[in-house]
Parts: C-alpha cells; sequence; structure tokens
C-alpha cells in the first residue's frame, strides 16, 4: 500500500463548495440544468478550474466552470488543496 499524497482520503473526497481541476475529459459533458443536455467535452479545458456546486444521483458531481454547469464523474476530477 502507498502513503503518498495522492492516495490520501483527503484527496479522493469531494464536498460542496470544493475547488477541482479537470485532469481527463469525458466522451461528452452532460450540463446540470434542469433539462439536462449533451455537449461536446471541449466546452471544458484540460486543466480548467471550477467548484463543486452538489453531488448528484449515478456519481456525478455537479460543477460550476467558466462556461456552465456540468455533471462530472469523480475520476475526472483533482480537488484543489487550500494550502
Amino acid at each position: 500500500m502507498s502513503d503518498s499524497p495522492s492516495d490520501s482520503p483527503d484527496n479522493m473526497l469531494l464536498s460542496v463548495g470544493d475547488r477541482v481541476r479537470a485532469i481527463a475529459l469525458p466522451t461528452y459533458v452532460k450540463t446540470a440544468d434542469p433539462m439536462p443536455m449533451l455537449r461536446p467535452p471541449h466546452v471544458i479545458q484540460l486543466g480548467e478550474e471550477g467548484i463543486v456546486m452538489d453531488r448528484r444521483p449515478g456519481g456525478f458531481w455537479s460543477v460550476k466552470f467558466e462556461r456552465g454547469v456540468f455533471l462530472m464523474e469523480r475520476q475526472y476530477l483533482e480537488r484543489i488543496s487550500d494550502t
């Protein structure tokens, strides 16, 4: 088992209000609108930072990026530490 910082529980968990960075892009992104729409992945830039707005069913996080609020799975996000 590794004790590297990337394996720490603090890096794995997200909470509402956390700052996150897109570390990978899915084949498409879904808007977090009341009537969600699929968008091409280039509406979010790799490395773009956003804020977690809330947790959604199905393992998705609602994240506010510059061009809107999108539903993202945890595997595409990296929590940005406040230190």
